[in-house]
């Protein structure tokens, strides 16, 4: 298993950098490699939601499932992705109930199988700096493939993750200001 964090000071309020960050319509302007992110149940936000991701790696567009696995309004939005089985959604094989923000994500491994296992957890925190700014926290961890292969891979998939979270933290941080310039949040710049 692989980490990553990163945090960068961004110019905008926790309240709007964490407003921006919930709206799940702005997900594919600021992550790197997503094509579209959809809800598959009613919820568009908070723990347990479900989002049908699709990304864009070169000429292969994987849908992945996406679930918001911790979330603290203003403070943590915690994103687990995981393989996607045919027709089902990660709610609907854990019998349609949504796990708690609690569950630990080891026993999310456990509860979801082996066709849902996680990629990877991407935990976005959000602090308060002052002066109407905020510290954004990019957190991530990643599964490496097992084995011998695992450990040949092991280098170049750390360096391709270590790129995309570089770039999703700053396209991120990017969009929270420009949206912060705007009337949508009742500032104009």
């Amino acid at each position: 298993m692989g980490h990553m964090k990163y945090a960068s000071d961004v110019g905008a309020p926790v309240e709007v950098a964490f407003t921006y960050t919930d709206n799940h319509q702005f997900v594919p302007d600021w992550a790197f490699a997503v094509a579209a992110f959809e809800p598959l149940g009613d919820s568009d936000h908070g723990a347990g939601t479900v989002f049908a991701a699709t990304l864009r790696v070169g000429l292969w567009h994987p849908t992945v499932e996406c679930e918001i696995t911790d979330y603290r309004r203003n403070a943590v939005i915690e994103y687990t992705l995981r393989r996607r089985r045919t027709g089902k959604s990660a709610q609907a094989q854990r019998g349609g109930a949504a796990q708690s923000a609690a569950v630990d994500s080891a026993a999310d491994v456990q509860d979801t199988g082996a066709c849902c296992s996680p990629l990877c957890v991407i935990t976005l925190r959000f602090d308060p700096l002052g002066y109407g700014r905020a510290v954004l926290t990019s957190e991530t961890e990643y599964w490496t493939p097992r084995g011998l292969t695992g450990r040949l891979l092991s280098r170049m998939l750390a360096a391709a993750v270590q790129s995309a979270v570089r770039r999703t933290e700053s396209q991120l941080r990017r969009e929270i200001e420009e949206f912060h310039g705007t009337d949508l949040v009742g500032r104009i710049a």
